[in-house]
């Protein structure tokens, strides 16, 4: 990438957000013949940018894929941990759900990965591309539409770009969105997600289990070095008052919650706490700007479902993006973006339905939805149709997944030759 002193004004696209889907996005773009720029309010490597900090991420089968065929899995590898079975269960009642990865044929149901590998992989290519203008720290302060064929960003240092398409990648608390005039649905569950890590004195080994009890979701997940990933899902002000324990009554808490299946869970790492609300836009496109990511779509975390969604949209959006190139067409006009928007909205629809209907469903106290849930719990154990296609659901295959999740070139149009 080049420095922000020798950023042109003319970009063809400006990606608003250096977070993992812009980044990744900006990956997917590189080898085409296109001037790209990133713009990223935090300083490169912050603490405070979320792709850099203390949390893992669960990638699922069809991330993996995408990240492989665009060249920097194996940059991220090394610290990834395999997800070779899910184990869901609820507590004090008998009905679990197992779902295996060798029954789908796949290697790992997906890989838990430290948000901090996939940004420095994903930093390393932009900064090996001279196609891409990384401007940081520097954010968006007012956008406009200059006639039909472009659109103007001005930057909170006074700089101003233009370019052909914009894309907004910059999280649940879009500017670009704002700026579109596009409204967002909000749910606030009245809830944190507490994230750590800790030791387990039986062996994970390649399993993820997530517990429902009656205050909310545990999910342990097989994390770098030996250890386990915690999220544990609290009413807010449970939350607070469980990050402010000592870490004995966290732990002595925490092993009555999840119950013995691991062995005693100690040496808690450092804990944080994140509120946790949905957030979805109601049109993802609008003249040449396009939402992605968390400015699209920002889910619970209890399906682990919300960057594997942001990174099917980057994938999705670069195919197009390939196409228009390859056909020497406008990449950023109004029935691309909707073709684009199309292609899009059962994949959000379905995942983000999921996540919130697992929130809901294992939220609510009512005696007979309690043993309802159990029965669907063991239904979908003993109904291999019906657990296929949630399987089919959560590795990101469903519906029509975009070619860099098939192992395909974001483009499938030969290079035009120009005699």
């Amino acid at each position: 990438g080049r420095l922000a002193s020798q950023v042109s004004n003319t970009s063809d696209v400006i990606i608003a957000g250096g977070g993992m889907v812009g980044a990744s996005l900006a990956v997917a773009l590189a080898d085409l013949p296109l001037r790209i720029a990133v713009i990223e309010p935090l300083p490169l490597g912050s603490e405070a940018q979320p792709s850099f900090d203390e949390r893992t991420i669960a990638l699922n089968a069809a991330s993996r894929v995408i990240f492989q065929t665009l060249g920097v899995w194996p940059g991220m590898a090394a610290d990834a941990g395999v997800l070779r079975s899910i184990h869901l269960s609820d507590q004090g009642r008998f009905g679990i759900t197992r779902m295996q990865a060798a029954d789908y044929g796949l290697p790992g149901l997906g890989y838990v990965i430290p948000t901090r590998s996939v940004g420095q992989a994903l930093f390393q290519r932009i900064e090996a591309s001279n196609r891409i203008d990384f401007i940081c720290p520097a954010s968006l302060s007012e956008l406009a539409w200059t006639g039909d064929d472009s659109v103007d960003v001005t930057l909170d240092d006074g700089r101003s770009l233009r370019a052909r398409l914009l894309v907004g990648a910059d999280g649940a608390r879009s500017q670009v969105r704002t700026a579109m005039g596009v409204e967002a649905d909000l749910h606030d569950y009245g809830a944190k997600a507490i994230v750590s890590s800790v030791a387990t004195s039986r062996a994970i080994d390649g399993r993820a289990f997530e517990r429902f009890t009656a205050t909310g979701p545990i999910a342990l997940l097989p994390g770098p070095h030996e250890r386990c990933v915690l999220v544990w899902t609290r009413p807010v002000e449970d939350a607070d008052e469980l990050v402010s324990q000592d870490e004995a009554e966290f732990l002595t808490r925490l092993n009555a919650d999840f119950g013995r299946r691991l062995g005693r869970l100690h040496a808690l790492g450092r804990r944080q706490a994140y509120p946790l609300y949905r957030v979805m836009a109601r049109r993802l496109v609008g003249p040449r700007s396009v939402l992605i990511g968390n400015a699209a779509n920002n889910l619970h975390p209890v399906a682990g479902q919300g960057f594997n969604l942001g990174l099917r949209d980057a994938a999705t959006l670069a195919e197009i993006i390939a196409d228009a190139c390859a056909e020497g067409q406008d990449m950023g006009d109004a029935a691309r973006l909707a073709g684009y928007a199309r292609r899009r909205e059962a994949d959000r629809r379905a995942v983000a339905g999921m996540t919130h209907g697992l929130i809901q469903l294992f939220s609510n106290h009512t005696p007979g939805l309690r043993s309802g849930r159990n029965l669907g719990l063991l239904t979908t154990d003993l109904l291999p149709g019906l657990k296929r296609r949630m399987a089919v659901r959560s590795t990101g295959f469903a519906g029509q997944p975009p070619r860099l999740a098939r192992g395909l070139p974001i483009s499938t149009h030969e290079p035009q030759v120009v005699s």
